[in-house]
Parts: C-alpha cells; sequence; structure tokens
C-alpha cells in the first residue's frame, strides 16, 4: 500500500535532541500504563473470584474477556489523545493521559468487591478497566514519539526501546508487589482487603509521574512543527490521507509486538495456574524472573536495531516466533518447574526484543506531522486486537481444545502472517558512515 503524497514541507532546522531528564521522565512514564494492565493480568485470578465469584474457570474466563473489552477504548483513546498531541503537543497530551489513569487508578483501589455490592462490583470493574483503556490508548503512543523525536537520530532504536524496557519495570514492578501481596497475606487478608495494596501503589506511581511530567520539555519536532505552521489542522484527516501505508505497516509491527508480549509474557501466570497446575505464588516468581530477562534483552535489541537496521532485526525476531512458541508452551504445560522456567525466559527475551524494535520501526513509518495519531490508528489499533483479545482467545481455546499448545500457535500464526512485510520493509534506520 502506498502512501498519498504530503505537501511539500519547510526546510526544518538541524535536529535538536530534548534533556535526558526530558527523555527519562518520558520513558519512566511507560512504568505507570504497564504496571496497571500487567497487574490485572498477573492478578486476574484474585480478582475473577472477588468480582465475578463462581466457577474458577468460569470467573477467570470474564476477568479476561473484562480485560479483552477494556482493551477495545484504546483505539478510541489513542485516536482522541492523538489529536491532542499532534494539534496541541506532546506534553499536553501525556499530561492528560497521566492525569486520568491515576483517577482510574485510585477508584479501582477503592472498589467494594461481589460480597458488599453482588455483581454490580463486576460491572463497576470493567467501567474503571474501560477508562483506564481510554487513558492508556494516548500513552505509548505518545511515548514513543516524543522519545523518537527528542533523541539523537542514530541513537532512537536505543532510546524509543526504553519505553519497552521501563514498561517492562513497570510489569516487574506490578509481579513484585503482586507477589509479595499474595506471600505475606492469608487468603483471608487478600480476600478482605490486602488485593487492594497493588492498586494503591499504583495510583501513588502515577500521581509521582503526572508531577513529573509537569517539568518536561516539548518535542523539537512539534516546536518546529508549531513554528514553521506545519502542524496539521485536523490530524485524523492529515494521516488516513497522506500515512495509510504506514499505518497499515506500523499496524503489522504491532500485531506481532502485542501478541508476543501479551500472550508470551503477561497471560503466562494465569496459563501456569489453569494448565500447568501451578500455585499463583510460584507462576508470579517465574514472571518476575521474565521481566527481568526483558529488561535485559530490550537495550541490547535497540542498539542492534540502530547498527543493522530495523528490517534485519524484524525479520530475524519474527522467524523466532514462528519456530518457538509451541514448543515453550508444551515444555511449560509439562508441570515440571525447570521446563517452566525454560519456556517463560525464552518466551520473554523473543517479546522483549519485538517490543525493543517495534517501538522505533512503528513511530518511523511516519513524519512528524500526524505522528501521534498514524500510531494511534495502526500501532494501538492492533495492541487492541492481538494484545487485548489474545489472552482471553488462548484461555477459552485452551480450555475447549485441551491442547496446551494453542498459546504456541497463535504467536506462530502472526509471526507467518507478518512475515513477508517485514521482508519487503524499506529500511527506516538512519545511515551510518
Amino acid at each position: 500500500m502506498r502512501d498519498a503524497p504530503a505537501p511539500p514541507a519547510l526546510p526544518t532546522p538541524p535536529h535538536r535532541r530534548v534533556s535526558n531528564a526530558s527523555i527519562a521522565i518520558a520513558a519512566a512514564s511507560t512504568v505507570v500504563e504497564w504496571y496497571d494492565f500487567t497487574l490485572y493480568l498477573y492478578f486476574a485470578t484474585v480478582v475473577a473470584r472477588l468480582f465475578y465469584g463462581g466457577d474458577s474457570a468460569a470467573s477467570l474466563g470474564t476477568t479476561l474477556a473484562g480485560f479483552a473489552l477494556a482493551y477495545l477504548m484504546r483505539p478510541l483513546g489513542a485516536a482522541v489523545f492523538g489529536h491532542v498531541g499532534d494539534r496541541h503537543g506532546r506534553k499536553v497530551m501525556l499530561l492528560w493521559s497521566m492525569a486520568l489513569m491515576s483517577a482510574a487508578m485510585l477508584a479501582t483501589a477503592l472498589l467494594p468487591t461481589m460480597a458488599s455490592i453482588g455483581p454490580a462490583a463486576g460491572v463497576l470493574l470493567l467501567l474503571l478497566r474501560c477508562v483506564m483503556g481510554f487513558a492508556v490508548g494516548g500513552e505509548y503512543s505518545g511515548v514513543v514519539a516524543y522519545l523518537l523525536e527528542g533523541a539523537a537520530p542514530r541513537r532512537r532504536g536505543l532510546v524509543a526501546s526504553s519505553a519497552s524496557a521501563a514498561s517492562e519495570v513497570g510489569g516487574l514492578l506490578a509481579v513484585g508487589v503482586s507477589a509479595a501481596t499474595v506471600a505475606l497475606l492469608s487468603e483471608a487478608q487478600l480476600a478482605g482487603w490486602g488485593w487492594r495494596i497493588p492498586f494503591f501503589v499504583g495510583a501513588a506511581l502515577a500521581g509521582s509521574v503526572f508531577v513529573a511530567r509537569s517539568a518536561m520539555e516539548e518535542s523539537p519536532d512539534f516546536e518546529a512543527q508549531r513554528a514553521e505552521g506545519r502542524v496539521p489542522e485536523q490530524p485524523w484527516r492529515h494521516s488516513w490521507t497522506h500515512h495509510r501505508g504506514g499505518i497499515a505497516r506500523a499496524f503489522a509491527i504491532s500485531a506481532l509486538g502485542s501478541i508476543t508480549y501479551y500472550v508470551g509474557i503477561t497471560y503466562v501466570p494465569a496459563y501456569l495456574t489453569s494448565v500447568g497446575k501451578m500455585s499463583e505464588a510460584r507462576s508470579l516468581i517465574l514472571s518476575t524472573i521474565a521481566a527481568v530477562v526483558v529488561i535485559a534483552v530490550t537495550p541490547l535489541t535497540g542498539m542492534l536495531s540502530d547498527r543493522v537496521g530495523r528490517r534485519p532485526v524484524l525479520v530475524g525476531v519474527a522467524v523466532l516466533s514462528m519456530v518457538l512458541p509451541i514448543s515453550l508452551f508444551l515444555a511449560m504445560a509439562n508441570g515440571t518447574w525447570g521446563g517452566a522456567l525454560a519456556g517463560a525466559v525464552a518466551l520473554a527475551a523473543v517479546a522483549g526484543a519485538m517490543s525493543a524494535v517495534g517501538a522505533v520501526a512503528t513511530a518511523e513509518q511516519f513524519p512528524g506531522e500526524g505522528r501521534v495519531t498514524g500510531l494511534a490508528f495502526g500501532a494501538t489499533g492492533a495492541t487492541a486486537i492481538f494484545g487485548g483479545l489474545t489472552p482471553w482467545l488462548a484461555h477459552w481455546l485452551t480450555e475447549r481444545t485441551g491442547n496446551p499448545a494453542i498459546p504456541g500457535v497463535m504467536i506462530a500464526a502472526v509471526a507467518l502472517a507478518v512475515l513477508p512485510l517485514f521482508w519487503r520493509l524499506r529500511e527506516t534506520a538512519p545511515a551510518r558512515d
């Protein structure tokens, strides 16, 4: 698919990077986004009992379906916040989205459970997940665009990958807080009040990031657009008119990044509990180890993409995503600690590598004008489908078929579908001397 020709741009001044402090604040802010959504999946079995009750398998399915439904709000939030980011600036967009996230997380921590108000508790939880999904829709695309625009051109892969690394720090924090809460409290204490602790921690974290963001610099690309009169008046129309091909390419890249992350990492605790017959505490420990692996792999992959290019790394990760996941999920299902550890670590490495190169590769499919909106339509749209729906679908298909390899089959199928596009992808990394 070819992009429509864009109107001629005025000459732009030499690229200016933002301060290291602004880069750090932007990257660290994804900690909050992924802390919350990862927490919800890691705590899925606990949340299922407290808000939906009944049969454990059925209530877990309802909890994962709620996660999927909330994720469908991400494209809407991304489109709304993308308009703000492309029209009024990246900083304003990131402040508004974090304010809404803070409020939603605090409200979740204060929710009454099914024991107090009956089925209404599950409805309220679902509504708050939808609010959170709407807010998060604007977060990741805004942060990646900001990091790309504020970094030195030949370090964009490394700097943009820091968003993925920081998001996994959020996941690591989520699993650590969850594991500590489950380990230190009795089942009665956990059901009575202990489950609220991780959500209060998230609300406090979000409030802190909101305060820090007020000191961020604006994106130099957006400042140049504003100074030269290149800010699009209607970002949605601009993106669909000029960047349809970029939207399609970003969708494909994010599709593989989303399913490897959400099925290969965040769904794993629920998978190990239901299929691998592992306790919640032990599955959370495994997830903590996997998170450390992702944090280590992400910057290395970002630097590699700066050195050899985005396309070779994308192709390599897609091939690994085709050949490894099926056997890795079977290894985790055999009930042994060694098999579960090997599977979780290898899946985490593949997912971390894909997230790292995917962050910079998707953002580079668009010029500065309309970049955040283009990411909203392409990358966030794919995440809603291949991130939000796939944990629920993997659980449902595994329960219905009794085949523990189903999650791996899902990852391999998406990798097979996008590999031809990756092979033909135009290189977007700056040429090295």
